[in-house]
């Protein structure tokens, strides 16, 4: 049988914060996109993908840290070290 819905112990560690590990390279790709300042419209030319596309990573991806909106996400990203020391300069 095959899992449809991760457990929430695949998505946290045992202490309840975010499990980092689970963060696809996609989705770490769409983050530092995000705190680079791109526009979902942006990041999809850039990655061909959908605008759609990047929206589910970017709802996954906050979804996964726990976040519910850019500030946060950057902010537990920078937090849990996600981003390189020089993600801004792009």
């Amino acid at each position: 049988m095959a899992r449809t819905r991760s457990s929430p112990s695949d998505r946290t560690r045992g202490d309840g914060s975010p499990n980092t590990r689970a963060l696809t390279p996609r989705q770490k790709e769409i983050l530092r996109s995000v705190a680079q300042g791109h526009t979902n419209r942006e990041i999809a030319a850039q990655l061909r993908i959908s605008v759609r596309t990047v929206e589910v990573h970017r709802f996954n991806l906050m979804r996964r840290l726990r976040v519910r909106n850019v500030a946060q996400l950057l902010r537990q990203a920078l937090v849990l070290r996600l981003l390189p020391k020089n993600f801004t300069s792009a």
